[in-house]
């Protein structure tokens, strides 16, 4: 694990690569009954089913009933996206058997689930369009994440970078060559993880009392940022110093960040909370002198 240590590093502002993807996660309920034709199991995947189409029907909707977007054919492009999208589970929040006068058995099931747009038809959005994405705050939640370089040597000090296109909560995670994970933000002295739109962060900064010392073990590291326009959901963390040691295994990491807490906005029954939500990573390499 990096050393993190009480000194503050100059600003050196180099972009180096970094990986993004964008999804929105939604609660949604899901029916279906037995009638004369189905299983109790087939019942229940229909109920699933059901549910899955509502979050990407929801997610359509949230596009197009926030004007998110003002270019006409992005918008005609991201709701394309959305329409062929793939739908996760996240969570199971309540499934149950009731009794449905005049059609007999019936499943209900309320998840909360992750719209991820077509990738395909993502990848066919112009350059021009995906900068668009990235820097217009009345599109989905996008953000970016860089370090001041890609490769450093064994006592080089490493500062990280991150913009968001629109204000997100945001969960910043580094792995060191190891495979530990460190909470860069919130940290024991910086527990905010709001973060302001169009503007760049940079870590350590402000009130953070650590520095990214590169020591053993070295080679291949991560930084990745966990970003929602709504709360993140928790993960099991221990204070290790000034920032947070991850007990939460990485495999579990992803989904367990996804277990936003979404509430919906305005009265009408018919839309639901949706929260958008970016994840972002950047690689990095540590070597000996």
């Amino acid at each position: 694990m990096k050393r993190f240590l009480l000194v503050i590093a100059l600003l050196a502002l180099l972009a180096s690569e970094l990986h993004a993807a964008e999804s929105m996660v939604t609660e949604v309920e899901g029916y279906a009954c037995m009638g004369d034709d189905r299983s109790r199991k087939q019942t229940e995947l229909a109920a699933f089913n059901d549910a899955k189409r509502k979050a990407a029907e929801f997610a359509v909707v949230h596009i197009q009933s926030e004007s998110l977007v003002k270019d006409g054919m992005l918008e005609k492009d991201l709701v394309s996206a959305y329409s062929n999208a793939q739908v996760k589970v996240v969570q199971e929040l309540d499934k149950k058997w009731y009794k449905e006068e005049g059609l007999g058995d019936c499943f209900k099931v309320s998840i909360k689930a992750e719209v991820l747009p077509d990738e395909k038809a993502m990848a066919a959005l112009a350059e021009d369009r995906q900068k668009s994405l990235e820097n217009d705050p009345g599109s989905p939640l996008s953000v970016r994440v860089w370090t001041d370089k890609k490769r450093y040597l064994e006592g080089e000090r490493i500062k990280v970078y991150l913009k968001g296109n629109k204000p997100f909560y945001g969960r910043v995670v580094y792995r060191d060559a190891g495979g530990s994970l460190v909470q860069l933000l919130p940290n024991p002295y910086r527990e905010s993880s709001y973060f302001n739109g169009g503007v760049v962060y940079e870590l350590p900064s402000g009130g953070d009392r650590y520095d990214m010392v590169v020591s053993a073990p070295l080679g291949n590291e991560a930084v990745t940022v966990y970003a929602s326009t709504a709360p993140p959901g928790d993960v099991e963390v221990e204070a290790d110093g000034a920032v947070f040691g991850i007990k939460t295994k990485a495999s579990d990491l992803p989904l367990r960040t996804r277990g936003v807490k979404i509430t919906a906005k305005g009265k009408s029954s018919q839309s639901a909370g949706v929260a958008e939500f970016s994840e972002a990573k950047t690689d990095l390499s540590t070597e000996t002198n």
